[in-house]
């Protein structure tokens, strides 16, 4: 594995879009399919690309989270019903100088490389999507939908032009920040306070040109200050592609009700994500932080990494988890989160961004084989197929069939 791989894996359309939809085969079963399988669904957040570059790592093959700690592969995919989503493009940030972005920009592109010899090695198991309509006909023909997402603009640095070429390999949706400030925003974690007051002069740009690009505006992760801003200053509506309830858990990754309803207002949509931490307190072990971290230090100066040097590490990984067992949310935790968004803006502006492979995953849901239950709960609560079309796809597909069309009309009118 080469350094800028090993990166990575360190690192770890309304509804008319969905009309024809109602009757889609069975996915890969031979029986009558259930409600959850014939809805067309995707996730706005899958970190799986980083596992993609794992020594080993098969998307085919049936992963245990237990063991390997991988919540997404084809059979899984398959068992919860998930017909893909947004695979993501991520990478750790560095100094804000041209030495670390062209780094991170390279990493950024194997990445995406990765993506799309994912899908040239399955061609009868994936596909790549880029418009809105693409995933209905994907999800038809019995494959599973990859759309490319950025998380964190950082390898971009302070060239524009390359958003256009992430574009062209595929990109429909990008967040200009991750858990720390950088050239384009504020972070909503930054341990160092607003650096911009929001969104940078160049950051203020960056939302120009993914509008004349058409990509989705992501304000996950980013400051309050920087998520109105998105709003304002953005021709078309944003998305949170993983976040939470402020009201739920007061936590700074996640939002409060009236932002939550300015952006229902705008229309916007949240996809409500599955970590842990930032879905209810938790009590880890600091004993387990003290082992983890040298570990990770310890992978990422290895060099090139075999099959054998990556399993041991993943042996590792477990004694520490024997010794200091991690703690999680519960999927209780996560349905308070999506129901209270819910009750606050309605169907209309929710859908699901669990962050598997990034963090994500709760007790009784810790892959997304179990995804099943997030419909089941939902019909239980009430919500009807209708609804569970939109909060399933529709709305995402939606926000990305609106930055289609202004892209559209703006290159018309140039």
């Amino acid at each position: 594995m080469t350094g800028i791989k090993r990166q990575i894996l360190v690192s770890v359309g309304c509804v008319a879009l969905l009309a024809g939809c109602a009757n889609l085969p069975a996915k890969d079963k031979a029986e009558e399919p259930s409600l959850h399988e014939s809805l067309l669904t995707l996730d706005s957040h899958l970190d799986t690309p980083a596992l993609l570059v794992a020594p080993g790592f098969d998307i085919t093959q049936k992963h245990n989270p237990s063991t390997d700690y991988s919540q997404v592969d084809l059979p899984r995919m398959v068992e919860g019903g998930l017909d893909g989503g947004f695979w993501v493009i991520y990478t750790p940030q560095g100094e804000l100088n041209q030495e670390a972005y062209q780094v991170t920009r390279d990493t950024a592109i194997l990445s995406a490389k990765a993506i799309h010899e994912m899908v040239a090695a399955h061609p009868d198991d994936f596909a790549l999507a880029t418009k809105p309509e693409d995933a209905a006909e994907i999800a038809a023909s019995g494959k599973r939908v990859v759309y490319l997402s950025i998380e964190n603009a950082y390898p971009l640095g302070e060239d524009l032009s390359l958003l256009e070429t992430f574009y062209k390999l595929g990109v429909r949706m990008v967040g200009p920040v991750h858990f720390a400030n950088n050239q384009f925003a504020d972070s909503s974690t930054s341990p160092d306070g607003p650096k911009w007051n929001g969104l940078s002069p160049l950051g203020k740009e960056l939302v120009q040109e993914a509008n004349r690009l058409g990509m989705v505006l992501d304000a996950s992760h980013a400051s309050d200050d920087v998520f109105d801003q998105l709003i304002e200053l953005s021709a078309t509506p944003i998305v949170l592609s993983h976040s939470g309830a402020d009201a739920v858990y007061d936590h700074p990754r996640n939002i409060d009700d009236d932002r939550l309803r300015k952006l229902a207002a705008s229309g916007g949509v949240i996809q409500v994500n599955a970590y842990g931490a930032y879905l209810t307190k938790l009590e880890n072990d600091p004993e387990r932080s003290k082992k983890l971290s040298p570990l990770f230090a310890e992978m990422r100066q290895a060099g090139e990494m075999s099959e054998a040097d990556y399993q041991a590490f993943l042996a590792k990984r477990r004694e520490v988890d024997h010794e200091h067992p991690p703690v999680f949310a519960d999927l209780e935790d996560f349905m308070a989160h999506l129901l209270h968004i819910l009750n606050v803006v309605g169907p209309d502006h929710v859908g699901l961004g669990a962050d598997w492979d990034g963090g994500g995953g709760v007790e009784g849901m810790m892959d997304v084989a179990s995804y099943h239950l997030v419909t089941d709960r939902l019909l239980a609560e009430g919500y009807s197929r209708e609804d569970l079309e939109k909060i399933w796809s529709g709305n995402v597909l939606r926000l990305l069939a609106q930055a289609e069309a202004y892209a559209t009309l703006a290159a018309q009118d140039n």
